[in-house]
């Protein structure tokens, strides 16, 4: 997808500043954490013909992903900004190597387990046990797991490994 409007401010910000800007942008699935810490924004260009902002889906089939750009424009033209391109990529495709280390405490903070290596949560995210099961591969939403914690009795999503 990728949407162009065009150019009234002649003012060209820093790529870091709209990295900044983006921090703003929420993830609409998970809104604890924003789209830069999740790793769906993958690049951002500025230059006197605009910004561009390259984003790839955590799922190719991610539902979100319209509202994500949608979210990412509202927020850049916040700042002024009017000539945006917004670009999804999906190669390559995205993995949960491109979570930041501050959005993987913000899930786990929220009672989404973050990934981990092992391909299970390391330990309940309300009390912190180990002793948890698979409840089901499918979550709430595509990207996130089932699993209960056999202490606490808390049901619990966990973020799958990609």
């Amino acid at each position: 997808m990728t949407s162009t409007m065009p150019n009234y401010d002649s003012s060209t910000p820093s790529s870091g500043q709209v990295w900044a800007w983006l921090e703003a942008v929420s993830d609409p699935e998970i809104p604890v954490i924003s789209v830069v810490d999740l790793g769906v924004v993958r690049r951002v260009d500025c230059n006197d013909d605009g910004v561009k902002i390259v984003i790839t889906p955590t799922y190719s089939g991610c539902p979100a992903m319209a509202t994500i750009a949608h979210d990412i424009e509202t927020e850049l033209r916040r700042h002024n900004l009017q000539n945006i391109t917004i670009v999804t990529q999906i190669s390559p495709a995205w993995t949960t190597d491109w979570l930041s280390d501050k959005g993987k405490n913000k899930l786990e903070q929220y009672g989404i387990a973050p990934p981990q290596a092992s391909g299970r949560p390391e330990n309940c995210p309300q009390c912190h046990s180990s002793n948890v099961q698979k409840i089901s591969q499918f979550g709430s939403t595509p990207c996130k797991a089932l699993w209960r914690c056999n202490d606490c009795l808390e049901p619990f999503d966990y973020f799958k490994c990609i």
